[in-house]
């Protein structure tokens, strides 16, 4: 068989439904011999939305997603999906076409070295140079984009290497265990807890990949510790919970941040840096950080562990469950916390204000969805709004990118998402500056016959970069832009599309929505002037 079969083979081994790209004239070989494979390949619009789509795919599935680009700019399109789902620590492989080997020591049109481009942007990358390791690299970049902490793998094929023959196999799979904690590191992380006055636990995206949710609220209510979330955490312990303490990461003070500010122990569980920097929430480095994770904490001077509990989250949770001690200290606080932050969202259900305030969005958003739906915000104000405000049951209904959180990623991120849980309504929350940057992809939502809700947050402008210099500059610089015809342009795609003119038609137009099961946009006008006061009022809390 040709190279191309060989690697497509190889794919099929491990298990990939989908490949995700854009083809061109360096791949023309592996586009062939997909024709022959089960593998579906989406066609996408841009090969940033690829990515985008392969790395949701790997944050819903925990299986490495795959997307395909060209050579040249094909693979630099693809670098900022890839470097976003590196940052997110979503499980993905890219794959590039390459110019052949017999031009690669020159200057050659649209060659670059993918080799060196792709390396700060993944855990490991290779070029097949010759046709025997094609089994060896395919094997090699699912493990380590799949294993904790997952994150990107690259292979770059150069065309000539793709067409030679080989007679190869796929390499055997060998499942991967994660060790647990030994007993003395469990007795001393309850020692810890024991003599800690006030701890509460920061919940991470590392719960999530660990399929440790429920292990955590089994000890969370054994523990008596309250919870709080990181963007990327949300859903770890249902919001409805009374030790929820929601979630944090918005940076500067809000409710929790007394929280943070009593306490002398966190348990940071599953969480990772790139999450919310530590300086946000230990400015006085003097909290004692407790690190329950699948690896050593980064080295970090507000981050002070005082004991790294490494290994399979879910597991040593179990464990620390079944020799924890409740505490007993009061916890009035947190009630307190809870009942200031829930009072703001169900104020805002009756608001009539006209742009629709941030608040009114969400608290509609919430209303209108069930529990397992899953909602994906792209970056920009409204994320900041959504992260705060729109609480969560379960995990990975939330999605939000805080690793490079690259604008765009929503619309992609909905249809991967669909097509990962076809049963559940999917809702792309997406400001009007990112929802331009991939909307092409409207067109794919249809081709796939993709019943996904955009909700397109309108202000005309960069939102969370005006937010930014209202507060350190008190005057916005460059952050206005034109929109087209949102409702023409959604429906030129094959669209359904709705125009919000008052506050009270947005729950009725997103009820609406669901039961039409149509890929559809709502128009919703934002108040942004809702930012500052956020900021104010924030800015006014007394510990």
């Amino acid at each position: 068989m040709k190279v191309a079969e060989l690697l497509v083979k190889c794919l099929e081994h491990e298990g990939v439904e989908y490949i995700f790209g854009v083809p061109g004239e360096e791949n023309l070989d592996l586009m062939d011999a997909l024709l022959d494979s089960p593998i579906e390949f989406i066609v996408t619009r841009h090969e940033t939305s690829a990515a985008f789509m392969a790395g949701t795919y790997g944050r819903l599935t925990g299986k490495p997603g795959v997307c395909l680009a060209t050579l040249g700019p094909g693979a630099t399109n693809l670098v900022t999906g890839v470097a976003n789902a590196n940052m997110d620590q979503c499980p993905l492989i890219a794959i590039t076409g390459q110019a052949g080997l017999n031009r690669q020591h020159k200057i050659s049109h649209q060659y670059y070295d993918l080799i060196s481009l792709y390396k700060p942007v993944t855990k490991w990358n290779a070029q097949v140079k010759t046709p025997g390791i094609v089994p060896e690299i395919v094997r090699k970049a699912y493990q380590v984009a799949s294993e904790e902490k997952p994150g990107a793998t690259h292979i770059d094929l150069p065309e000539d290497v793709a067409g030679m023959e080989i007679d190869a196999e796929p390499l055997p799979i060998s499942p991967h265990a994660l060790p647990q904690a030994d007993e003395s590191i469990l007795q001393q992380a309850v020692q810890l807890i024991k003599e800690a006055n006030q701890p509460i636990i920061l919940a991470g995206n590392g719960i999530t990949r660990g399929k440790a949710s429920e292990a955590l609220q089994t000890f969370a209510l054994q523990a008596r510790i309250p919870v709080v979330h990181s963007f990327m955490g949300k859903g770890a312990l249902s919001w409805k919970d009374d030790l929820s303490l929601l979630t944090a990461g918005i940076g500067g003070n809000d409710y929790i941040t007394c929280g943070f500010e009593s306490s002398d122990l966190i348990l940071a569980v599953g969480f990772d840096m790139a999450e919310y920097p530590p300086e946000n929430w230990n400015p006085d480095r003097n909290t004692r950080i407790l690190h329950i994770d699948t690896d050593d904490a980064e080295t970090d001077s507000h981050y002070p562990v005082a004991l790294n509990v490494v290994g399979d989250i879910k597991e040593n949770l179990k464990e620390l469950s079944a020799i924890i001690q409740p505490k007993d200290n009061p916890l009035e606080w947190v009630e307190s916390i809870r009942k200031q932050a829930l009072n703001e969202l169900a104020e805002a259900a009756d608001d009539e204000g006209f742009p629709v305030k941030p608040q009114k969005i969400i608290s509609d958003l919430r209303n209108v969805l069930h529990d397992e739906d899953i909602v994906i915000s792209d970056v920009g104000a409204h994320k900041m709004w959504m992260a705060r405000m729109y609480h969560t049951t379960h995990p990975n209904t939330c999605l939000i990118s805080n690793g490079l959180a690259s604008m765009g990623v929503a619309v992609p991120g909905a249809i991967a998402a669909k097509m990962v849980c076809p049963e559940r309504n999917v809702v792309a929350v997406c400001g009007d500056g990112a929802f331009q940057m991939t909307s092409a992809e409207l067109e794919t939502a249809v081709r796939l016959n993709l019943p996904i809700i955009i909700l397109l947050w309108r202000d005309g402008g960069y939102g969370l970069i005006e937010w930014k210099q209202l507060r350190d500059f008190q005057r916005p610089a460059y952050i206005d832009f034109g929109n087209p015809d949102f409702i023409k342009l959604a429906q030129s795609y094959g669209f359904e599309a709705m125009q919000i003119e008052k506050a009270d038609e947005l729950k009725p137009a997103l009820q609406q929505a669901i039961a039409m099961n149509k890929p559809i946009l709502i128009d919703c006008p934002v108040d942004y002037d809702e930012n500052m006061k956020l900021t104010e009022k924030l800015g006014q809390i007394d510990c």
